[in-house]
């Protein structure tokens, strides 16, 4: 940290600038009993002004008015203000109802300032420990040699097995006081810690969707280059160290039996005796239920500016289009200016009247062309005999019924179809009555009663059932169909 850094963090961070303002004792006082210590992500503006209407009141009673002049709602509004940057006012998803969130500048000013205050016990032993941990875990997880790993988990086999014998001769290592207070502090830190990073991870993200914004308005290449740039970018985020560490976080999480795992751990520590000597805080009972509603924000915040930026994309592709339309409009107007009067010779030359637009899926697939496998003996012509009945095929034409049906209702309002046989004779056997069926069947003013049966006689002319060339009587019986006008 050189001397020009540190003069532009003091002209720009919003933390220096909080400690350097005139209220702010007030401000990192209210600030903290609002949401730093009930762990609150966000408030109502109703309600955070009410609460600080209260903080004001009461510390008018004991100072006067002259100290802290102004309302409630004004000094909100200029925390708020680009050039404070301590709180963050904005409108949550399906609300229309202002809401207060901190900045995490703010917010790590703040537990900077409650780190300064003298803490009556001081840990090294858990943190020394942890660190050798967090090396080990470096270590181990970087070699690649596999006979490195087997040997580092054979030697860690043994160290357990070492263990378990002398568990089983009743000598079990036992954390004292001093261990269990330093490794529940430890714990303790972490925890909150863990909490207040979601406010910079989500900063973090609005800060990459704000890049972006400035990058699509101040576009001037392709469209196509462009898209490719944003979605790369949405890659970027997903796959950034921060995004794989909150993802990986999120979904270890997320997990019932890791939860439920926390909770019984949690509940077992605060049964210690050296922590309850601690007077911890017991809304660490719940820390993990704070930890997912801090990630699901965070999800959501995410999710929203995804969405807004589609948006945005989706205005500025309405926007060019409109302008190639105005182009067009541009280039009708003065090809009608210039119906009268065309200029001489070739001045414009097209292509192609229209576009040719080939699409992918308009390519046929790949099909197997079909090879038969003849066993048969191939019978050419001239040998053997093809029956005559394979090309006997029986046409029942379906307009010339219903010209029929249509023929005889001009003359009367019903009839029945034994009737319509009489007048047309069936030609074609039972094809042609079952044609009629279906003519029935479609036709909304035609009735088919069950109740009531009918037959119709007809003579096939089909020698081959006869076997002497006379033509068969046949008959049906069917339900009565009566066809109307």
């Amino acid at each position: 940290m050189d001397l020009q850094e540190l003069e532009a963090l003091r002209r720009n961070h919003p933390g220096w600038r909080l400690l350097a303002a005139d209220h702010a004792p007030l401000i990192i006082s209210f600030l903290y009993r609002s949401f730093i210590l009930p762990n609150i992500r966000t408030i109502k503006e109703e309600e955070l002004t009410s609460k600080l209407d209260d903080y004001l009141f009461h510390l008018r009673e004991i100072n006067g008015d002259i100290i802290y002049p102004r309302s409630a709602s004004e000094y909100l509004n200029d925390w708020t203000t680009a050039n404070r940057g301590w709180l963050r006012k904005y409108y949550p998803i399906d609300s229309d109802e202002v809401h207060f969130d901190l900045t995490p500048a703010t917010e790590k000013t703040i537990e900077w300032l409650a780190s300064l205050q003298h803490r009556p016990f001081v840990g090294t032993e858990s943190r020394l420990r942890m660190v050798f941990d967090l090396l080990r875990q470096l270590i181990e997880g970087t070699k690649t040699d596999p006979k490195e790993r087997l040997a580092d988990l054979k030697r860690r086999q043994e160290q357990l097995v070492t263990e378990i014998q002398r568990v089983h001769d009743g000598h079990i290592d036992m954390m004292d006081e001093i261990q269990v207070k330093d490794s529940f502090l430890q714990m303790a830190n972490t925890a909150r810690g863990l909490l207040s990073d979601f406010r910079e991870v989500e900063q973090n993200f609005r800060d990459l969707d704000r890049s972006l914004r400035e990058h699509i308005a101040t576009w001037e290449g392709n469209k196509g280059d462009l898209l490719d740039q944003i979605f790369g970018e949405h890659d970027a985020i997903s796959d950034s160290d921060q995004g794989r560490s909150f993802r990986a976080f999120w979904d270890f999480l997320m997990s019932p039996a890791r939860q439920e795992e926390l909770s019984k751990l949690l509940e077992q520590a605060f049964a210690l005796k050296p922590v309850r000597s601690l007077t911890p805080d017991p809304r660490l009972l719940r820390v993990h239920f704070d930890w997912l509603e801090a990630g699901e924000v965070t999800q959501r915040t995410v999710a929203k500016l995804s969405s807004e930026l589609r948006r945005f994309l989706d205005d500025k592709v309405w926007l060019e289009n409109r302008r190639i339309m105005q182009i067009i409009r541009d280039i009708e107007h003065h090809a009608l200016a210039l119906r009268n009067c065309p200029p001489s010779g070739n001045f414009i030359e097209l292509d192609a009247q229209t576009p040719a637009v080939k699409l992918a899926m308009e390519q046929p697939l790949f099909s197997i062309p079909f090879k038969p496998h003849i066993t048969e003996q191939i019978i050419l012509k001239g040998e053997g005999v093809i029956d005559d009945r394979l090309f006997d095929h029986t046409y029942v034409n379906h307009t010339e019924l219903q010209k029929r049906i249509r023929r005889v209702l001009q003359t009367r309002n019903q009839i029945s179809l034994a009737q319509l046989t009489e007048l047309y004779p069936l030609e074609h056997g039972l094809s042609e009555l079952v044609t009629y069926l279906g003519l029935a069947s479609n036709d909304s003013s035609a009735i088919i009663d069950d109740k009531v049966k009918e037959t119709i006689v007809w003579h096939d002319n089909d020698e081959h059932d006869s076997g002497d060339g006379l033509q068969l009587k046949r008959q049906a019986t069917l339900p009565l169909v009566i066809f109307s006008r």
